[in-house]
């Protein structure tokens, strides 16, 4: 009985002392007053600053429109801008790499919301609400000896 007591005290004390707070999130700004955040989706890696501005959207120098042709493509890019009712009052530029068009939006996508966060972080239950801040995980699965692609047989031969 006397161990099941000091447990007990044991446990309050440590409970009672070392209560963690949410953490408190800040705005983090470089020299030029821009807020920079990396996006990563399937093999794409996407480098995003943002800054007050007049909405203008650049990805490797060029238009967003221009960049990304597909109109599914520039929805999914600008979903969190809209979601956080900040449509036209950043600029935002961005240098991705890697992977193809559409893993390169949803990267992109991931980049500006972080930054968007680093920005203003009272946007992030509105986007974390979204689903915009957590990374996309799903990748290729990587190809299996004895296989023909990562889970696909060779064609069965009965004779």
């Amino acid at each position: 009985m006397a161990d099941l007591s000091s447990l007990q005290d044991l446990s309050t004390a440590s409970a009672g002392g070392n209560e963690q707070a949410a953490p408190v999130h800040v705005q983090k700004l470089d020299a030029q007053g821009r807020a920079y955040a990396t996006g990563k989706r399937k093999d794409a890696v996407a480098r995003v600053w943002v800054k007050p501005g007049s909405g203008r959207i650049l990805i490797n120098e060029k238009d967003f429109s221009e960049y990304f042709a597909r109109p599914v493509l520039q929805m999914v890019l600008r979903q969190p801008i809209v979601a956080a009712q900040r449509d036209g009052q950043f600029d935002i530029v961005a240098t991705v790499a890697g992977g193809g068009l559409s893993g390169q939006a949803g990267a992109v996508r991931h980049g500006i919301s972080k930054a968007l966060t680093y920005y203003e972080p009272g946007l992030r239950t509105v986007l974390k609400k979204g689903g915009f801040l957590t990374r996309d995980s799903r990748t290729v699965e990587r190809k299996k000896y004895g296989k023909a692609k990562a889970r696909r047989s060779f064609q069965f031969s009965k004779r």
